[in-house]
């Protein structure tokens, strides 16, 4: 049975998620369509990436995924349809397909929209259902579109790194306010290279090591440790990180990488190594 996962930004307090599921349905009866998250920050790209890079990979191959973040960020006459790790991405042309992938896919084909009609959510998602539907009957991406030569590239946030340190930026708090670092656990090892470290956040605050479980440390106690997608968090156990510390995501207002240094002591986390 083929598959088709939602990512989107739009919530759960109207019809919208529910309608998309529905037209899904109709042009493609045979699917299973699974939430990945309706709950993305609006327009975070960042946060975005991380939810689909540590879902997306424990999917099928030939598993279609329709990522409807930021669809609206430019006017434009066409959408993505992108191959990585032998799965299916559809987008708009906004750069999240390269920041998902980590670099520009190999192939990637553009699904024209329809002149004249609307341009909102529905039809575009109407636009990739047919697209998918042709491909369940054994089309190809270059006959359910036109291949690309140039696309939108944007690049994932990366920790700033130095001799004796790291700093990582806040790209997700999830839904017990623990707080998601873009530091990974290979590049903390990496960094380490076997020596002590402390980790410092909102200035004040410091763990100097990384727990298994957030039963390591008594009830209402900080913690560090790498998370099921191998991403530094910063949580308190049995507690809210985010609210306890005031710390707070990404904002659409620092995608730009000259933004960086607008970041405050509220999004960064720095490990320092001796």
């Amino acid at each position: 049975m083929p598959i088709i996962t939602l990512t989107s930004d739009i919530g759960l307090q109207d019809y919208l998620a529910g309608a998309i599921k529905g037209l899904l349905l109709q042009h493609c009866a045979d699917a299973q369509v699974v939430d990945i998250s309706h709950h993305i920050s609006p327009f975070n790209l960042p946060q975005a990436t991380y939810i689909c890079r540590s879902a997306f990979k424990y999917f099928p191959e030939e598993t279609f995924h329709l990522v409807l973040n930021n669809l609206f960020d430019r006017k434009a006459d066409y959408l993505l349809m992108a191959r990585h790790n032998n799965q299916f991405i559809c987008c708009a042309d906004n750069g999240i397909v390269t920041m998902i992938a980590g670099e520009k896919p190999t192939q990637v084909v553009r699904l024209p929209l329809v002149p004249g009609e609307n341009k909102h959510t529905l039809n575009m998602v109407k636009v990739m259902a047919l697209a998918i539907a042709a491909m369940m009957k054994g089309a190809s991406m270059e006959q359910v579109g036109t291949p690309v030569t140039e696309l939108t590239v944007k690049n994932n946030l990366q920790p700033l790194t130095g001799e004796d340190y790291i700093e990582g930026q806040i790209i997700h708090i999830d839904n017990f306010e623990n707080v998601v670092v873009n530091i990974t656990r290979e590049q903390f090892i990496a960094q380490q290279q076997g020596r002590k470290f402390a980790i410092f956040f909102r200035r004040d605050e410091m763990i100097t090591q990384v727990s298994e479980t957030y039963a390591d440390v008594p009830e209402g106690q900080k913690l560090a440790l790498f998370n099921a997608a191998g991403y530094l968090e910063i949580a308190v156990n049995k507690g809210n990180a985010a609210g306890l510390f005031g710390l707070q995501g990404f904002r659409r207002d620092q995608l730009q990488q000259a933004a960086y240094q607008q970041l405050s002591f509220y999004q960064t986390v720095k490990i320092i190594f001796e």
